[in-house]
């Protein structure tokens, strides 16, 4: 039995799948609202749902947990409540971290490239622990997922028991089914589709950064599949633990990601250019790539889907059916 916290979000209820085709029974900690998230799980309901409120609760009861993957948090990178996302992204993962050490449960959790905030360059994103104190997040979202980052390799540090496995995930851009209820923060494959299926060209901003063209800003995009492979092969090597980056290690820029959004979609590639929203400005990053050697080192030899083939598996295997979900 696996605990999943967000499991009916979108990476969540994509591990959750897996596992569920697999027979590995797992219980999800999350809310299910009132955006359809529900359907995130209609093909494989989990054992339990557990309401985040009860989860300490819920904890408490003897039921022998396999490992805890903690993919719930506060995502929003435009979030502005400091203090919910301190209980969510902090406090919360501190209590997990506590209880998986306690009973000796493997303990996975979602880390961010957001944390690497105005990281620059192909060499910037890093995540070698000791180069933790020279990051400096842009929002809040990332501030708290770094605090909880740093607090980690802290108590390591001081030699401070811990779980038997733990591993820091740095998601970078994840796409995939099973994100429709995300509002703004939905992927720009899924934005970028609609745009076209509508009749329209792909509208991607302008470049604030001097000697950047517009569209040219890059980001490592990742198939939501590749992140779940990554989850379930550490699940399977108890020995290795660590902070990883979770990407391609390949940086692609949003004029490919649109032209491959149109191409799956059967449609020449037509570009706008707008201006980048004022909220956005001097939080924006124009480059992710992910160092991948470190999981790589550890023994992660699967290969990672290229950007084409992924956008052409999400856009003509769930955008464009009747039913998109997982």
């Amino acid at each position: 039995m696996i605990l999943i916290t967000g499991g009916a979000g979108f990476i969540g209820s994509c591990l959750h799948a897996a596992l569920a085709a697999r027979g590995v029974p797992a219980i999800v900690s999350d809310w299910l609202g009132s955006a359809g998230k529900w359907r995130n799980l209609a093909r494989h309901p989990p054992e339990r749902i557990v309401p985040p409120e009860a989860l300490d609760r819920f904890l408490a009861e003897p039921m022998g947990l396999q490992a805890v993957v903690h993919l719930g948090a506060i995502s929003e990178t435009t979030a502005r409540d400091g203090d919910l996302a301190w209980q969510t992204n902090v406090e919360l993962s501190r209590r997990l971290w506590d209880w998986c050490t306690e009973r000796q449960v493997p303990f996975l959790y979602a880390s961010s490239a957001a944390t690497y905030g105005a990281a620059a360059g192909a060499g910037a994103f890093d995540d070698d622990p000791a180069r933790l104190d020279r990051l400096r997040p842009l929002n809040l979202y990332g501030f708290t997922k770094h605090a909880f980052d740093r607090l980690v390799m802290a108590r390591l540090a001081r030699g401070e028991p811990h779980p038997p496995q733990w591993a820091g995930l740095k998601f970078f851009n994840v796409y995939g089914p099973n994100e429709l209820h995300k509002g703004s923060m939905i992927s720009v494959v899924k934005l970028k589709y609609d745009e076209i299926a509508a009749g329209g060209p792909a509208r991607l901003f302008r470049s604030d950064q001097p000697g950047l063209a517009d569209g040219a800003q890059s980001r490592d995009f990742i198939w939501v599949g590749d992140i779940v492979e990554i989850i379930l092969w550490l699940l399977e090597h108890p020995a290795v633990s660590g902070l990883f980056n979770c990407g391609t290690g390949v940086a692609r820029s949003y004029v490919d990601l649109a032209t491959a959004v149109c191409t799956a979609a059967g449609q020449p590639a037509r570009i706008e250019f707008i201006d980048i929203p004022q909220a956005l400005h001097g939080q924006y990053q124009s480059f992710t790539q992910a160092d991948m050697g470190r999981l790589r080192a550890a023994g992660y030899d699967h290969q990672f889907t290229s950007l084409e083939a992924g956008v052409a598996r999400y856009v003509q295997d769930h955008l464009q059916r009747a039913d998109p979900y997982l």
